[in-house]
């Protein structure tokens, strides 16, 4: 398990190096890719593709691991996520990322599913429920 944890890493300091360490490598040509906020990417190319694309509008600030679950072919992984765009736009959550592995150990399925760090209590204040009026986080 320890190996697939670190081709996770990996991932991951790709991102925050802005500097593509063997995406090729590390995913299988037919991986599919779910980002959690819809769009997804089908190839190892169509990743690569994307990776450089994004790279070239915003950068990761971070992306620390928490903790990994494995079973059998597949591996959950627990993070923090943070980025700022170009544009003056920026990001923080936390998430999970489903992986499927292959027989050797390349990505085939990955999918992020995102959680808001602003949380409240909207029953702080009594029995009838006070939302945020805020837009819901696109994840």
């Amino acid at each position: 398990m320890n190996h697939r944890e670190e081709r996770i890493r990996l991932w991951f300091d790709m991102w925050r190096q802005k500097k593509d360490l063997g995406i090729k490598d590390l995913f299988s040509a037919d991986a599919l890719y779910i980002e959690s906020w819809g769009p997804q990417y089908q190839g190892a190319a169509k990743i690569k593709h994307w990776f450089e694309e994004w790279n070239t509008r915003g950068t990761v600030l971070q992306w620390d691991i928490k903790q990994y679950f494995h079973k059998e072919d597949q591996t959950i992984v627990e993070w923090y996520f943070q980025n700022t765009m170009d544009d003056g736009s920026a990001g923080t959550f936390d998430g999970i990322s489903l992986v499927t592995w292959t027989a050797d150990d390349k990505i085939c399925f990955l999918q992020e599913f995102g959680c808001n760090i602003h949380r409240y209590d909207p029953y702080q204040d009594g029995p009838e429920p006070r939302f945020r009026d805020e837009a819901a986080m696109w994840f």
